[in-house]
């Protein structure tokens, strides 16, 4: 594939280099023409004057032969000249040229490249993730249609074992859908409070994780956006926080203004992110080395969230201690 690209990007220069060229050419004939018509035009100017400066006797001798000639010398001089001027000028155009041509046919194809590599490593990472949840399906189904006698325990047992398979698979299609509708498409914005947000989205959560939560904010803040992507963010953070801090541990949510911004902080504490591993949790289904880390797949909801940040034109940043302390601070601009 990146041989295309390369080809592309060849076929693209010199696409842009004969388009240049063709103009550097059709406007080098013309300031041709135009330089030896004015030379010509002095010339004969020239000639009259010095014609009128001699004398009637003199005006078919040798030194008005010796005069002309001069002239036509002079003519071919300023044609050689202006001839060589702009082939060298067309030469040195067309090497600044190619350069500026690859360059802009590299720019140009850079982001259909970078979307094609990150279309192709989505589709292998999403195939692989629904390949595996779709294995364990398969394979428990096959060994109860062997087994013989299979008891109504076991029978619920493969049917609460299929049905979370299931939910697995149709929560991982609702984020592709919705990644794939942030990316492609605009939302709303309106003014609305991001303290409304924050509450609705711990409503939104189980009561018992609910009740693991501790909000520190003021009673309003706020801020141009749109509530359900925000909602989603807010439910993606808590949630991650929740599911990744020990079960009797309190999540802190605190929203502040500071001078620029409107900020959004979630911490909690638990197992935390090795520090190689902070710069590649926004990746989509990135895996940590499992040997460093329990949690050896970040999936899908972090680069969710920052897509919703990034369509707010803010920023998210997340800062971890293993065995300690883990904070993702969201900034909206005010």
């Amino acid at each position: 594939m990146k041989q295309i690209f390369e080809s592309a990007t060849l076929k693209l220069t010199l696409w842009y280099l004969a388009i240049l060229m063709l103009i550097c050419l059709f406007f080098s004939t013309i300031i041709y023409q135009i330089s030896i018509s004015e030379v010509r035009t002095r010339l004969d100017i020239a000639e009259q004057q010095f014609n009128i400066s001699l004398l009637p006797s003199l005006k078919n001798t040798k030194s008005r032969s010796s005069h002309t000639e001069f002239q036509k010398q002079q003519l071919r001089a300023a044609e050689t000249n202006l001839f060589v001027a702009l082939l060298y000028s067309n030469l040195l155009i067309l090497l600044i040229g190619g350069v500026g041509s690859y360059m802009l046919a590299r720019r140009t194809l850079e982001p259909i490249e970078e979307l094609h590599e990150a279309q192709s490593r989505f589709t292998s990472d999403a195939s692989h993730e629904l390949r595996t949840p779709l294995a364990i399906m398969k394979s428990e189904l096959e060994v109860a249609r062997r087994t013989k006698n299979l008891t109504k325990q076991a029978m619920q047992e493969l049917i609460s074992s299929n049905l979370e398979e299931i939910n697995r698979l149709s929560e991982l299609s609702n984020i592709l859908l919705k990644l794939s509708r942030y990316e492609f498409s605009k939302v709303d914005i309106a003014p609305l409070n991001l303290v409304d947000i924050i509450k609705t989205s711990i409503g939104s959560l189980h009561k018992t994780s609910s009740s693991r939560t501790k909000v520190s904010s003021p009673k309003k803040l706020m801020l141009m956006g749109n509530s359900t992507s925000l909602v989603e963010l807010c439910v993606i953070l808590i949630d991650n926080a929740l599911k990744y801090s020990p079960k009797d541990s309190t999540i802190h949510i605190s929203a502040q203004k500071t001078r620029n911004h409107i900020e959004l902080s979630i911490s909690n504490s638990g197992e935390g992110i090795e520090a190689i591993d902070l710069p590649h949790v926004f990746k989509r289904f990135y895996r940590a080395d499992k040997s460093r880390s329990h949690n050896s797949s970040y999936g899908l909801g972090l680069p969710l969230a920052k897509k919703i940040v990034e369509l707010h034109n803010g920023k998210i940043e997340i800062t971890s201690k293993p065995g300690d302390t883990t904070v993702v601070r969201v900034l909206f601009k005010k």
